[in-house]
């Protein structure tokens, strides 16, 4: 930390300029740490009037670039920040093998003479698939139901994600209702995140999370091994 940097800012290089030669561009990488220090750097109060202008000169932004910014960085997939939480998709693993699943034949596809198919064979499947809060792991395991193009997940009740999972989705009534013995709370939620080291959420940053764990748990790296595995079982 310097008088030249007082806010002890990352410097980083621009990959250019951008179409109004106004201001420099950068990775999207680079844009992240940019968005994290302005809005994660402490910054006294009294200086805070000091900041953003410091933060615009330091890296060459104009005001319609930081304007802006917000919707870049919500669409870098792999960098996703949420409400400050960086929260990052991690590996996946199949943790058993494929269980055939025995489905009751439809009333309406036994009488439909015109039909000579088999009904579509269901399976399920145990995995996991790890997510990263602020470089913190944080496991998610989940039963995958397979049948014919569609599949369903069923998520576990252990770790603190799955916990966080079944919060939202039980609904935020039931818990406040319910028995807090037998249920999580957003109190207790938040006592379990800051014991790793991550920060407290409210409610709004509990239902991104979720949404954003529920629309990346299935990848296409993902969909291709479970095509492979579906094919060697038929």
């Amino acid at each position: 930390m310097t008088n030249n940097n007082p806010y002890n800012l990352i410097p980083l290089k621009p990959t250019g300029r951008n179409e109004t030669d106004t201001a420099n561009t950068y990775s999207p990488e680079d844009m992240v740490q940019i968005y994290e220090q302005q809005f994660l750097t402490e910054v006294p109060e009294d200086k805070i009037t000091e900041f953003l202008p410091f933060l615009k000169d330091f890296y060459d932004i104009d005001d319609y670039t930081l304007d802006v910014s917000a919707v870049i960085f919500e669409a870098i997939a792999d960098s996703c920040i949420i409400y400050n939480h960086k929260v990052k998709v991690g590996r996946y693993q199949i943790l058993e093998g494929l269980v055939k699943e025995e489905i009751e034949e439809d009333e309406n596809y036994k009488e439909d003479e015109g039909s000579e198919d088999k009904q579509e064979q269901a399976y399920t499947l145990e995995c996991k698939r790890t997510f990263f809060i602020n470089d913190i792991e944080m496991p998610y395991r989940f039963n995958l139901f397979i049948h014919g193009d569609s599949y369903s997940t069923l998520t576990k009740r252990n770790s603190l994600l799955e916990k966080i999972y079944w919060f939202v989705s039980d609904g935020f009534e039931e818990h406040v209702l319910g028995n807090p013995e037998d249920t999580e709370s957003l109190a207790s939620i938040n006592e379990q995140l800051v014991s790793l080291g991550i920060r407290e959420m409210d409610l709004t940053t509990i239902h991104e999370l979720v949404d954003y764990v529920e629309d990346s748990i299935i990848d296409d790296d993902m969909v291709e091994t479970l095509n492979k595995i579906l094919d060697d079982a038929e």
